[in-house]
């Protein structure tokens, strides 16, 4: 797009317009603590040719995954994207559309949108999805203030410390501002949620990720009866959907709603984005779940069409009504996953879920028996935790020089895990890739 910028004369016209004198006045309702005063520390201006040069020195700073072997994960994970998914979702019906403003003529879109809902409950076990979220960090933040709506007298939600960190900061900055109370629940000796302190009825819900950030997958069915015992909301989160390939669902287990990251399901690592906000509850709940859903329907000649059957958000009603403030959805990301469901197929996924699982489990036992020690002795899918014999950032920081990404130190998260590696292995590593890691990490 050309950037046009408007004349003096022309920002005059339109200030006058509106009654004002000046930009000064065009700004004043902005409050001065949240306005910037000084300029932008810019470099001076470049030729194309210039930029283009500039713009090189920067990316060649940066080490690119193709060139690294990485075992990365923590809640971006690498998985092969088959060659039919690139190619479908390339075409440009999908790779332009945008969010249905116009639904009934977008059937198109709504159609890749229903499909989508339809697949990730079934593969999250819940009644209704929404048509997605921004990533799993918002989707978790929504997830929470969904719970507070239902329970509308309640002002407090529990989170696992076991949640991801960046999923968790995502949700005080969600919540705190508005009043709401957090309470963290500790992780115990084995890795998972330790629910036995929590004893509080005033909480709207409580949430648990499974996997969790220690790759440990977490005893929903019990954490389901002790969350029910106390009036609350169950909540599952997950950054490793894939999972649920090979583990029961998180529907199947008790959760009342479950949300997280869907990356893995065909879309690129990208760190950074753009994610996939997953997002299912059960159908008693439906008319608080933030975002659109859409639904199926027979026009007056009995054809088979598409609607936007839901969509309480501030573009379509009054704000104060709305669920949720999220502005679009990530259309296209979502129609990857429904493709990429849809080219494994139920067998494939639960297939591709064993070999992760299987490939992890190798490492794990390879590490441990190279001199690791594995501090949780919950099972873990295809994520796990290492304790080392020395500080994890210098392993991670040696391992890099010889092109290898060892996995996630946990220290930079949680003090006193600073000896303590995340590693992840996926179906993409080959047994040389995981004896490679064994040997730097070990050495």
């Amino acid at each position: 797009m050309r950037y046009l910028p408007h004349t003096d004369s022309e920002v005059q016209d339109m200030l006058s317009a509106v009654g004002a004198g000046s930009l000064e006045d065009l700004f004043s309702p902005i409050s001065k603590d949240c306005r910037r005063t000084s300029a932008l520390n810019l470099p001076d201006p470049m030729t194309e040719w210039e930029l283009d040069s500039h713009m090189q020195a920067l990316a060649e700073n940066m080490g690119p995954s193709q060139k690294a072997l990485s075992f990365l994960g923590a809640g971006s994970y690498d998985h092969h994207i088959p060659a039919s998914l690139k190619h479908l979702v390339s075409r440009s019906e999908f790779y332009t559309a945008y969010t249905p403003y116009q639904p009934e003529v977008s059937q198109g879109t709504l159609q890749a949108i229903f499909e989508y809902q339809t697949l990730a409950s079934r593969l999250l076990g819940l009644e209704v999805s929404n048509a997605s979220m921004y990533d799993g960090a918002s989707a978790l933040a929504e997830a929470l203030l969904m719970s507070l709506r239902i329970a509308k007298k309640k002002s407090a939600v529990a989170l696992s410390t076991a949640i991801h960190p960046h999923y968790r900061q995502v949700v005080r900055t969600y919540l705190q501002p508005m009043g709401f109370e957090i309470v963290e629940i500790p992780w115990g000796p084995d890795g998972r949620t330790d629910l036995s302190g929590l004893d509080r009825e005033d909480l709207a819900a409580v949430a648990v990720q499974s996997p969790n950030i220690f790759g440990c997958v977490e005893d929903l069915a019990g954490a389901s009866q002790k969350v029910h015992d106390l009036q609350a909301l169950f909540i599952t989160a997950f950054t490793e959907p894939l999972a649920y390939g090979l583990l029961p669902s998180p529907g199947s287990q008790g959760a009342d709603i479950a949300c997280g990251e869907g990356q893995s399901l065909g879309i690129a690592q990208s760190f950074g984005g753009p994610g996939l906000g997953m997002f299912c509850t059960l159908k008693k709940y439906m008319r608080n779940l933030p975002g659109r859903v859409v639904g199926q329907t027979q026009d007056d000649q009995g054809n088979r069409g598409f609607v936007l059957t839901l969509a309480t958000r501030e573009q379509h009603i009054r704000r104060e009504k709305a669920t949720s403030n999220i502005c679009s959805n990530q259309g296209l990301c979502a129609t990857m996953a429904a493709m990429y469901l849809a080219s494994v197929g139920g067998s494939g996924l639960r297939e591709l879920a064993r070999l992760n699982r299987d490939k992890a489990e190798y490492a794990k036992q390879a590490l441990a028996s190279a001199g690791c020690s594995l501090p949780f002795a919950a099972p873990t899918f295809n994520e796990f935790v290492v304790r080392l014999p020395r500080d994890a950032e210098e392993v991670f920081a040696r391992c890099a020089e010889q092109g290898v990404v060892p996995g996630l130190p946990l220290g930079r998260f949680y003090p006193g895990l600073e000896d303590h590696l995340l590693i992840c292995a996926t179906e993409t590593k080959s047994k040389q890739d995981l004896d490679t890691l064994v040997k730097e990490v070990a050495s």
